[in-house]
């Protein structure tokens, strides 16, 4: 972007430059839409290479929905396998800065920030995993229980910004040449660290000297002093921390690009209480006033949805929210782009926050922000055998995840059992004639039996990730701002950090306990269907007009989330007995494993290959959203219903079971509509819940979006734990979206 013009005819206001800031944003994320299609995932601030530096590659989506990944050309990325990939530590991280040194500079003249990434972080390496390492043993538990994640993941845990923003690039640099030196074992390691560093200091460097460059040449006194003091900045920052709030806001924005682009990672952590000492210091010096603050924040808003958190308790118990914290939520709702900001709710801590944060909700109806249910959190981490002071420090860091910052390796989000498909297991494996008996004990210890050994499958297959992914493709980014990983040579992967609590996320959980339901209600009370016809059904796909009867007559019982009903007893059961079998062992090798119930976007790919189900879902339909009952779960849509329920069937090791919530904006924040939301909210975590997610939107506009998705190109919606444009979205993560809006509007 260029401006040549004269100081009297360019607003250069913060707000003028916000909504330019924004209106750069659209064009860029319209754009990806036309090239790449469609983006089932966070809306990533990734920019387009220049045309010249683009190739196009077809590929598939996560819905299977056909994509044009691009690439960017130009770079020279040096396999050492002959499958064309690359492995280990010296080999990832000098492609790594060979990428980062030949990155295209991106300077907005409008922003105060420098920097834009230009690569998807899974399309520089050919093959994720090395041959080598084969796990054919496990192939069979995997492939009999579907069992999703673990060998192969990647980041999904949260580094410390706070050591980065202490040291700059230049200390992180000593220190790795220090550990070189007592750890000479280790020189391939420290090897590709430091080639990540210098990567990133020739990246800052080359963008600094674009702006530079662009301030020669520009007549606008106001843009030229901006492009100079980015200059400026930038080239400080190639080696020494930061020491003003602009700054600190440009360092963490240049570590979370290239984070982004190494392997996705999107965390950020609790940024008012990163950003206090810088914002405390300039306001008291006069150096630095509200509207710069709200600005600079902006503008590192604006580069990636990374995840943050405001508020909550800090080791000692006492609140952190901050007049920092609202100036956080006030720029995201200038902004008005996706953001996944979560305001942290406990006892005892502030509720203004709340307040505005629900306020924003009815007036940007963009499904931001998130809420934190931090006490029951806190409480479920110390489950696992931590103190209070450690469980308080655990920072929101992902969809639906929090994680010791710098010090834990967590895998959240990453592995999933869908529980849906154990039952499907279990159901098939059972002998005809078992329902005579009268009980449905017998299934219940098969479900029991079979879910054990999902997890043990899954407990094996985390202990062979944990064996290899430093061998194949380790964490040097996120190692630099953890704490160990440099000092003892080792990946964060491996034994780097002192911490290691694996999360195993439970999906189709609805799905299952109304199964269960319909199996008792329909079989063993009322006799209305045998259990040999109910096999044939299933596996017929309840075709022809008597299988469509039989799916309605199993569809039609009672739901989960209704309130006192046979699935809610499942519900219960349920939870407690995946949150029995997940935590009473450690993987074989020793690794605590930490329960969650959440299925992400996963929703569409486990439904895609589960046959149909007993509770009248069709094969291949997506299954049930994390937590949440099925759509239409209950016809007079009382909320309280549903915060009840997923309150209910929380784990309690710390990882949340969220509650994705609709509400109609008719619900005027004029007519106490504000205070409805709170009560909501604060009742929900009050039960025990852990995280919402909540959209206020008019459900009009989402169906004709739906319809025509470039009617309404700025809609933002939360999906699940992350926002996107609508737009953006494929038709079928599209549907997941209006499902939830019509039954939420019929109720």
């Amino acid at each position: 972007m260029k401006i040549h013009m004269a100081e009297s005819k360019l607003d250069y206001s913060y707000d003028a430059r916000i909504r330019a800031i924004r209106e750069t944003k659209m064009a860029q994320t319209q754009e990806k839409q036309q090239v790449v299609g469609a983006m089932d995932h966070d809306d990533h601030a990734l920019i387009l290479p220049p045309a010249e530096r683009r190739k196009l590659v077809e590929t598939i989506s996560g819905s299977g929905m056909p994509i044009t990944d691009v690439l960017l050309d130009g770079i020279e990325i040096i396999p050492n396998h002959e499958n064309g990939s690359f492995y280990g530590a010296r080999a990832t991280g000098a492609n790594y800065r060979r990428l980062l040194e030949n990155h295209p500079t991106y300077i907005d003249p409008m922003s105060a920030l420098a920097g834009g990434y230009m690569v998807n972080f899974l399309s520089y390496r050919a093959v994720d995993w090395k041959p080598e390492f084969s796990y054919e043993d496990l192939k069979p538990v995997r492939a009999k229980y579907q069992l999703e994640g673990a060998i192969g993941a990647k980041q999904h845990f949260c580094q410390d910004l706070a050591i980065g923003l202490a040291q700059g690039w230049g200390q992180i640099k000593e220190r790795i040449d220090e550990g070189r030196q007592q750890h000479p074992e280790s020189a391939e390691f420290y090897n590709g660290l430091a080639d990540v560093v210098i990567g990133m200091q020739a990246w800052i460097a080359n963008n600094a000297a674009e702006a530079r460059r662009l301030a020669a040449a520009e007549v606008n006194a106001s843009v030229r002093q901006n492009l100079l003091e980015m200059a400026e900045i930038n080239e400080r920052l190639v080696s020494e921390p930061p020491t003003t709030f602009r700054e600190a806001c440009q360092w963490m924005l240049w570590f979370q690009m290239a984070a982004r682009m190494y392997n996705g990672s999107g965390s950020l952590g609790r940024l008012d209480v990163l950003l206090q000492p810088y914002y405390d210091a300039e306001t008291q010096a006069g150096t630095l006033n509200d509207e710069e603050a709200i600005f600079y924040l902006a503008c590192l808003f604006a580069r990636d949805t990374a995840y943050l958190q405001i508020g909550g308790p800090d080791k000692d118990g006492r609140d952190v929210t901050t007049h920092l914290s609202y100036l956080i939520l006030e720029a995201t709702h200038r902004l008005k782009i996706p953001c996944n900001l979560a305001v942290a709710v406990a006892e005892g801590c502030d509720t203004g926050t709340l307040r505005k944060g629900v306020e924003i909700l009815f007036e940007d109806k963009l499904g931001i922000p998130k809420f934190l249910g931090t006490d029951a959190s806190i409480a479920g981490y110390c489950r696992n055998g931590y103190d209070l002071e450690t469980a308080r420090q655990r920072a929101y860091s992902g969809c639906h995840w929090s994680a010791l910052p710098g010090r834990e390796y967590t895998m959240n989000d990453c592995i999933k059992i869908n529980i849906a498909r154990v039952l499907d297991v279990a159901i098939h494996d059972m002998p005809t004639g078992w329902e005579t008996a009268g009980s449905m004990q017998p299934l219940w210890e098969h479900l029991e039996d079979h879910f054990r050994a999902a997890v043990l499958g899954t407990a094996q297959s985390i202990d062979f990730q944990m064996a290899h992914m430093h061998e194949v493709f380790p964490e040097l980014v996120l190692d630099l701002l953890c704490h160990g990983p440099i000092e003892r040579g080792l990946d964060a992967s491996y034994g780097g950090v002192d911490e290691y609590n694996i999360c195993l996320d439970v999906a189709g959980f609805a799905t299952a306990v109304d199964s269960l339901a319909a199996i008792e209600q329909r079989i063993i009370q009322e006799r209305r269907l045998s259990w040999q016809e109910l096999i044939e059904s299933l596996d017929n796909d309840w075709a022809g007009r008597e299988g469509e009867l039989k799916r309605l007559m199993m569809k039609s019982v009672p739901h989960y989330g209704m309130g006192g009903t046979l699935a809610d007893e499942y519900a219960l059961r349920v939870s407690e007995m995946l949150t029995r079998l997940i935590t009473e062992k450690t993987t074989p090798n020793g690794f605590k494993m930490i329960p969650g119930i959440f299925s992400w976007a996963n929703t569409i790919s486990m439904g895609k290959i589960l046959g149909a189900t007993p509770n009248g879902r069709p094969a291949g339909a997506p299954i049930s959203h994390g937590a949440n009952p099925d759509p239409g779960f209950r016809k007079d849509g009382a909320a309280t219903a549903l915060a009840a329920s997923i309150a209910g069937v929380q784990p309690g090791h710390g990882n949340a079971a969220p509650m994705q919530i609709e509400l109609d904006p008719m619900l005027s924040r004029e007519e106490g509509g504000v205070d409805y939301v709170m009560n909501l909210i604060l009742t929900h975590f009050r039960l025990g819940g852990t995280q919402i997610n909540m959209n206020i939107m008019d459900s009009a506009k989402v169906l004709e979006a739906h319809r025509d998705p470039s009617l309404h190109p700025d809609l933002v919606v939360r999906v699940t734990g992350f926002s996107a444009y609508f737009a953006s979205l494929s038709p079928a993560f599209r549907q997941l979206v209006v499902d939830r809006i019509i039954d939420e509007k019929s109720a």
